[in-house]
């Protein structure tokens, strides 16, 4: 069964549509066709109750196996994924995003600065990428391995 997977660009500039979306477009390219199946493709603005919405929607009423977003993780006033996520999740899952700004450090010190965070809502794993196409290239290529994994266990398999 292929994990069914939901991609969910946040920006002000892409949801108005002055600028290309291509870092959901980079999460899907990487995603490999055998094991992920993308379900959804959306942008959204950065806007709190907007990311609340569709985030609610991909796990409630899509059973949407894994969601990752790009964008709005950083410092910037409008950057509000990581509220907006943590508030729908049920349980967090800190590793991915210690994981995450740990290595993303060793290529470069701004990584600090990501405040992605990922949990679970129902049986929907989210995960918070960066905004730029490079950063959420190199985070996926960290975390990608264990997601089918992840899967598993959120779905009640064993280690």
């Amino acid at each position: 069964m292929k994990i069914k997977v939901a991609v969910l660009t946040i920006s002000d500039s892409c949801a108005e549509g002055s600028r290309e979306d291509v870092s959901g477009q980079t999460i899907i390219d990487m995603l490999p066709v055998e094991t992920f199946e993308v379900c959804e493709k959306k942008i959204v603005a950065d806007d709190h109750e907007e990311i609340v919405s569709v985030l609610k929607s991909f796990s409630d009423e899509q059973s949407i196996d894994v969601v990752l977003t790009t964008g709005g993780t950083g410092l910037g006033p409008r950057d509000v994924t990581p509220e907006a996520t943590a508030s729908v999740c049920e349980r967090m899952a800190p590793g991915f995003s210690e994981i995450l700004r740990v290595e993303g450090f060793r290529k470069t010190s701004k990584a600090i600065l990501s405040r992605g965070v990922a949990g679970m809502r129902k049986n929907s794993l989210i995960v918070n990428l960066p905004g730029s196409p490079k950063a959420v290239r190199e985070c996926l290529e960290i975390i990608l391995d264990v997601i089918p994994h992840a899967v598993k266990m959120i779905r009640g398999g064993g280690h």
